[in-house]
């Protein structure tokens, strides 16, 4: 069987069991045996014991259980709420205020967790309401809280931004800063957004009666619950940043830090505890299972010649390298909308990772650029993780449909950002370049 049958057989194979809705770990796996046993031959499987090995003890990934932990602790620790008090207390009486607050805290919190769900659910459950019952239409009060969660996995610290490293030999510390100023791009791009459309018509925003604002000494007071929020952002990164840590390091330090402000805002309670701790379970057997899943994936499609199959397609027929690097995001944008991020990275960098080497593309732009990619589809319909986030808390009178059509702005303002860090690579490489060795 030829080289071009067999790869179509796989990507075939692939999408037909994603569509079934069998787990993207074990369709992975599945098609990873099944493929060696009949282009490769059954005494080939011993190869899959040492990738699975190496894949799952590879010190890059050892961040990530401490960086999931600190995130399922603050989502039970009332920063959220502390945070949110601030925000309606300083941008209630503003036209989209409450709208434009909940980025804020969305940016505030991405900084502190890496994932989307958090600031999601979150938000989903404190902002939402609140503004509804404030006389904000529906799609600006919803369309805000997925797209603010998008920020979570881009401003670091961030999850997929350590699997993308590990596949692709990136520093996790200078990918983790290649983030900062793309992710305050897209959270200023949403303020603006809905600063504008509210500043045309308030009616979709409505700013709070004077009567009910808060005073000056109101406000200040209520800065307390932004103090420690900050503090263990600046342990956590400036850790990395000062080349005090390694991002293992810091993750330990913000999960202990996590620990501590859920003590002061007395949510550190059995209950709690044990929330978070099954919580960063799930999700770490989540994550190790596709990323075993994948090297396997990655191993037969090297053993069959896929790989180089693909390579040589993607080179040979091009007329410019930027052709091949457009040609690749444009892949892994489409598979956004239907496929989950760690799926996406582990199928695609060990085949993208060597073409962008050859072509002269600064690795960490590309890794950047990647992933920021892949977390467009975190509120790309029909399959954007953040609309399902929010969809299942259960709002009355919120359908999917609703959900997609608030979002769709902002789709097309995270697009425009990472289309701007595609033709302007300083935004994303300039602070990551500054970096303490």
């Amino acid at each position: 069987m030829d080289i071009g049958t067999i790869t179509l057989i796989i990507v075939a194979s692939l999408l037909l069991l994603v569509a079934t809705g069998f787990p993207i770990a074990f369709c992975l796996l599945a098609i990873a045996v099944f493929g060696i046993v009949i282009w490769v031959g059954s005494a080939a499987l011993t190869s899959l014991a040492s990738v699975a090995l190496v894949s799952t003890t590879t010190d890059f990934f050892i961040a990530l259980p401490m960086f999931i932990f600190m995130a399922a602790i603050l989502q039970v620790s009332g920063v959220g709420s502390a945070l949110y008090e601030t925000m309606y207390k300083w941008m209630a009486g503003l036209r989209g205020g409450l709208a434009m607050g909940t980025v804020v805290i969305s940016t505030l919190m991405a900084a502190m967790t890496g994932v989307a769900a958090t600031s999601t659910v979150t938000m989903g459950i404190l902002a939402y309401p609140e503004m509804r019952k404030r006389g904000y239409s529906k799609d600006m009060a919803m369309g805000c809280i997925p797209a603010g969660g998008c920020l979570g996995p881009l401003i670091p610290p961030s999850i997929p931004m350590i699997i993308v490293a590990g596949l692709s030999g990136i520093s996790i510390g200078k990918l983790f800063f290649a983030g900062v100023f793309p992710g305050l791009l897209v959270s200023f791009l949403f303020i603006l957004y809905i600063g504008a459309r509210c500043l045309r018509n308030s009616a979709l925003g409505p700013p709070i009666p004077l009567a009910e604002r808060a005073n000056w000494r109101e406000k200040f007071v209520s800065f307390r619950g932004v103090l420690l929020p900050i503090l263990l952002i600046v342990l956590v990164l400036g850790g990395i940043y000062g080349g005090i840590a390694t991002p293992s390091e810091s993750g330990g330090v913000g999960a202990f830090g996590a620990l501590v402000i859920a003590a002061i805002y007395r949510n550190l309670n059995w209950k709690n505890m044990k929330e978070a701790v099954l919580t960063s379970l799930r999700v770490n057997a989540m994550i190790f299972w596709i990323i075993l899943g994948g090297s396997a994936f990655s191993v037969m499609l090297g053993l069959t010649g896929v790989k180089d199959f693909i390579a040589e397609i993607l080179i040979a027929g091009a007329a410019s390298r930027w052709f091949v690097l457009i040609l690749m995001l444009v892949i892994v944008y489409i598979m956004g909308m239907f496929m989950d991020a760690t799926a996406i990275a582990i199928i695609c960098i060990p085949i993208f990772a060597p073409i962008v080497r050859e072509l002269g593309f600064d690795m960490l732009w590309f890794g950047f650029i990647f992933t920021m990619d892949m977390l467009i589809g975190f509120i790309t319909p029909p399959f954007g993780v953040n609309l399902f986030y929010f969809k299942g808390l259960g709002h009355p009178g919120v359908t999917m449909a609703d959900v997609y059509r608030s979002v769709l702005p902002f789709v097309a303002l995270i697009t425009l950002a990472w289309i701007l860090c595609i033709v302007f690579p300083p935004i994303a490489t300039w602070l990551p370049g500054m970096m303490i060795k």
